[in-house]
C-alpha cells in the first residue's frame, strides 16, 4: 500500500509525559545486560577507565538513532519495517536473516548462569543445564502472559528501579579518589599511558562494546514496534500483541499492519511537534541520562576492584571477581548482593531481546508472506510464539554442542549488529527523507548527526570485516 493510500485519521492530543513513561525502559533494559554490565566492565577491568568515553559516545549514537525511528512510527501507527518494505519488497528478508542469525547466540544467559551457579555453590559442569532451564523460563513467562508488552514493561521497571540505586549505593562505597579522577579522565579519553584508544585492544571487541551501548542491531528497530503498542501519536490506532492464550488473540479477522496518516494541518503540526518533545525528553531521562549513569556506575565498580588485578579479568568470570572485592571491601552481604542484582538484570535483558527479536521476525515474515501487509491476530500470535521459541531452541541446542563460552558469544552478535545497525541507520534516514511530510523531516541538524552515525558504524564494521578476511 502507497502513502497516499493510508487512511486519514486524526491525531491523538498528546498526554503527559508521567503517562507514556515505558519504552524506553525496554530498550534500555536490552543494553544492561550486554554493554552495561559485560562488555564496558570487561574492557575497563583490562584497560581502566581511559576508554568510557566511547561507551557515553555509543549511548548517544543510539539516542540519535532510536528517535528517528520513533519519529515515523508517531507519524505512521505503523513499524519502520512496513516503511521500509515500501522501498524494497524483498528487504524484510534481511531483517530477518540479521535478527535472528546474531541474537540465536544466549550468550546473556549463558552469564546469569554462572552467577546462579556461582551463587547456589553449584558443580560448574551444571552451567549448561542452569542455562537451559533460564531460557525454558524465559519462554514459558512471554507465553502465558496475557499481555505480552504490559509484563515486559513492569519486569523492566522493576529491575531497573532495584538495581540502580543500589549500585551507586555499591559505587560510592567502593571508590576513591583515584577512581573519581580515572572516570573523570577517562570520559574525556585520558587513559593511564595512553589516549582515547589502548595499543592493544582488538576494535572487534571495542565495536562490540560500541554496538551495545544499548539495544544494539536491530533491537533498536523494536523501538517502533513499542512505540505502536504504547499507544503513541498514530500508533493509538494499531494492532496490540496479545498472548496466544487469550481470546484476543484467537479473531481471525484480518488486522492491517500499515498505519494511518494525518491531514497537514496547524492543529496537527502542533500536536505532533508537542508528541515529539515529549517521547524525546522520556527518552533522553530513561534512556540516555539512566543509560550513562549506569554505564559510569558499572564501569566505577569494575576499575575500583579488578583493574590491575593479575587474573581476575582473563574472561567474563571477572564479574565473580568483582564481587569477591565488592564482599572484601564492603560486606559479604554486598557482595552477593550486587550478583544478585546482575543476575536478575541478565535474566531481564535476555526476556526483553527474545520478546524484542521475535516481534521483529513477526512483522517481517507477516509482511513477506501477506501483499496486503495484513494478518489475523490468531497469525500474529502464531508467528511471534513460532520466532520466540525458534530462538530458545537454537539456543539449547548451541549449548548442548558446547559452544557455549559467553564472552565469545556476546562479541560474535555484537559485531554482526553493528554491521546491521549501520544498514538500518541509512534505510532508516532514507525513510524519514523520503515518505514523510516535508514539515515534520528530520532537521538538518538530525539529518548530520544520523549521516555522521552511519559513517561511523560503517567505517568499524568495514575494518573488521575487512581485517578477518586477511588471517585467511
Amino acid at each position: 500500500m502507497k502513502i497516499s493510500q493510508l487512511k486519514l485519521k486524526p491525531l491523538p492530543v498528546p498526554p503527559a509525559l508521567r503517562k507514556i513513561i515505558g519504552p524506553s525502559f525496554i530498550i534500555l533494559g536490552m543494553g544492561l545486560g550486554t554493554g552495561e554490565i559485560i562488555l564496558w566492565p570487561y574492557l575497563v577491568s583490562n584497560y581502566g577507565m581511559g576508554i568510557i568515553w566511547g561507551a557515553v559516545l555509543g549511548i548517544s549514537f543510539q539516542f540519535i538513532i532510536n528517535m528517528e525511528i520513533s519519529r515515523y512510527a508517531l507519524a505512521r501507527g505503523e513499524s519502520v519495517f512496513v516503511g521500509y518494505s515500501r522501498m524494497l519488497r524483498r528487504l524484510p528478508i534481511w531483517f530477518v536473516i540479521s535478527t535472528f542469525i546474531p541474537w540465536m547466540w544466549p550468550g546473556i544467559a549463558a552469564v546469569s548462569s554462572v552467577i546462579v551457579v556461582h551463587l547456589l555453590r553449584l558443580s560448574p559442569s551444571s552451567t549448561k543445564w542452569v542455562t537451559i532451564i533460564i531460557l525454558l523460563t524465559i519462554g514459558m513467562i512471554l507465553s502465558f502472559s496475557k499481555l505480552i508488552y504490559s509484563t515486559v514493561e513492569r519486569f523492566q521497571k522493576a529491575i531497573i528501579a532495584i538495581g540502580v540505586p543500589s549500585l551507586l549505593v555499591i559505587s560510592y562505597l567502593v571508590s576513591d579518589q583515584r577512581t573519581v579522577n580515572a572516570t573523570l579522565n577517562g570520559l574525556v579519553g585520558v587513559g593511564e599511558g595512553y589516549l582515547f584508544w589502548p595499543p592493544t585492544i582488538a576494535v572487534a571487541t571495542f565495536l562490540a562494546a560500541m554496538a551495545y551501548s544499548g539495544a544494539g542491531g536491530n533491537l533498536n528497530l523494536a523501538q517502533s514496534l513499542y512505540v505502536k503498542e504504547k499507544g503513541y501519536g498514530m500508533g493509538r490506532y494499531s494492532a496490540k500483541l496479545a498472548s496466544l492464550f487469550t481470546g484476543a488473540s484467537q479473531s481471525k479477522k484480518d488486522v492491517a499492519l500499515t498505519g494511518a496518516r494525518f491531514a497537514i494541518n496547524r492543529r496537527n503540526l502542533d500536536r505532533y511537534n508537542r508528541w515529539w518533545r515529549v517521547i524525546n525528553i522520556e527518552h533522553f531521562i530513561v534512556f540516555w541520562l539512566t543509560g550513562v549513569i549506569t554505564l559510569i556506575l558499572l564501569a566505577i565498580l569494575a576499575y575500583a576492584t579488578t583493574y590491575g588485578i593479575s587474573g581476575a579479568s582473563n574472561n567474563i568470570s571477572f564479574v565473580i571477581s568483582e564481587a569477591g572485592l565488592i564482599a572484601q571491601k564492603i560486606s559479604p552481604l554486598i557482595g552477593t548482593l550486587f550478583l544478585v542484582i546482575v543476575a536478575a538484570t541478565l535474566f531481564g535483558t535476555q526476556l526483553n531481546i527474545y520478546d524484542a527479536t521475535s516481534r521483529i521476525i513477526t512483522e517481517n515474515v507477516l509482511l513477506l508472506m501477506r501483499s496486503d501487509a495484513k494478518a489475523s491476530s490468531r497469525q500474529l500470535s502464531l508467528t511471534y510464539y513460532t520466532s520466540l521459541w525458534l530462538f530458545i531452541v537454537s539456543g539449547i541446542i548451541i549449548f548442548l554442542l558446547d559452544f557455549a563460552q559467553p564472552l565469545q558469544l556476546i562479541i560474535i552478535a555484537a559485531v554482526l549488529n553493528a554491521i546491521s545497525m549501520f544498514v538500518h541507520t541509512g534505510l532508516t534516514l532514507l525513510l524519514n527523507k523520503t515518505k514523510l511530510p516535508r514539515q515534520i523531516q528530520p532537521s538538518t541538524a538530525h539529518t548530520i548527526a544520523m549521516l555522521v552515525v552511519f559513517v561511523f558504524y560503517g567505517g568499524l564494521s568495514m575494518y573488521v570485516v575487512v581485517a578477518e578476511l586477511m588471517k585467511f
